[in-house]
């Protein structure tokens, strides 16, 4: 095991520059998540580290070591990938075990690795198998099992989930999780999914447009995201946002007035963006402090809550409700969101005031 040092990295395509200067300490036996939407180079980074990619510039060090210039074996890392990478003609036993076989390990030291990924990962009776015999999850674990076989001080994993249907998706991140857990191996893992990075990361890296917005512990980014990029991706269903002006009665917006918190300390008259999230809204009589009439577009029942999609002046909203709600579309409902959890940005979404 190992820490990850990533100091002011940087990636061009001849002119076209994907990383800009990434600095990045990932501690001896972390799991750490890179996140963010499709482009914003997770993956150009993780194959920086796996030595796939050159580096343009800047530092990388696993350990002690400058690995810059490193081949991918040399660095001590081993990496899952997306499409499996199994090899069709080769068993279970055979693919786990080629990495060492192919840097001369004995067939003694080979078979006990083997055995014991094998009884860790759950694949002790698939061992005579061939990939094609496998479900996607079995091949998952084998890719996984290819991997801890080598013992290395880094595990790579670059979107392994992606190809699995959703309830086998929830099943393999909590095994993966569980794996990190038992074996306390250095882990940084690449994803598209915010719900995956938050529920198996020690720490989130959300990228955008090859920079590094904010790193924390996921509910450090849930609770006090530092912009409105981090608010809008972290959090299921996202974040709502709704443009206006701050004013001595609170905040407006599209013809309705939004309750702030007296702790932000802004200036009346200036403009902002005020976020909400759709679990932070509650249903309230019309009378009640703070009420807000909100126009039903649409009732999703989503068994122990409901989802609603309703209209706050001329802005879209969504609010997740544990009641279940009779209405229709067009029926007025009263709202108040908790202004204890409400998020107020920058005109520009840049900074968060509170």
């Amino acid at each position: 095991m190992a820490d990850v040092t990533l100091s002011d990295i940087r990636k061009s395509y001849g002119a076209v520059k994907t990383i800009h200067g990434v600095d990045l300490d990932i501690r001896d036996g972390e799991f750490v998540v890179l996140v963010g939407p499709s482009g914003c180079g997770k993956s150009t980074l993780l194959r920086m580290i796996a030595g796939l990619e050159t580096i343009s510039d800047g530092t990388l060090k696993i350990g002690d070591r400058v690995v810059n210039d490193l081949d991918p074996k040399d660095r001590d890392i081993a990496m899952v990938f997306q499409s499996y990478a199994l090899y069709p003609h080769m068993t279970v036993a055979t693919n786990m075990g080629f990495s060492l076989e192919h840097r001369g390990g004995s067939q003694a030291e080979i078979a006990e690795r083997v055995n014991w990924a094998a009884g860790i990962l759950g694949l002790a009776n698939l061992l005579d198998r061939y990939p094609r015999q496998l479900s996607g999850g079995q091949r998952q674990r084998v890719a996984m099992g290819r991997a801890i076989v080598r013992n290395p001080q880094v595990f790579l994993f670059d979107e392994p989930l992606s190809n699995l249907d959703a309830k086998l998706r929830v099943v393999m991140r909590g095994e993966i999780k569980a794996l990190h857990q038992k074996l306390k191996t250095t882990t940084i893992y690449v994803t598209h999914d915010q719900v995956e990075a938050m529920t198996m990361a020690d720490r989130i890296v959300v990228l955008n447009g090859g920079r590094v917005e904010q790193v924390g512990a996921p509910l450090d980014l849930y609770d006090r995201p530092a912009n409105q990029f981090v608010a809008g991706f972290i959090g299921s269903p996202s974040m709502n946002f709704l443009k206006g002006t701050i004013i001595e009665q609170g905040f407006q917006t599209s013809g309705v007035v939004l309750p702030l918190p007296k702790a932000i300390e802004t200036a009346v008259g200036q403009a902002a963006i005020y976020g909400v999230r759709p679990e932070h809204f509650r249903l309230v009589d019309r009378s009640g402090g703070g009420s807000v009439p909100a126009k039903i577009v649409l009732i999703e029942p989503m068994g122990s809550e409901t989802q609603v999609t309703m209209r706050l002046g001329d802005t879209q909203v969504t609010g997740v409700f544990r009641e279940r709600i009779n209405g229709m579309p067009g029926d007025v409902m009263h709202v108040s969101p908790e202004v204890g959890a409400i998020h107020l940005f920058t005109e520009d979404g840049a900074i968060r005031l509170n």
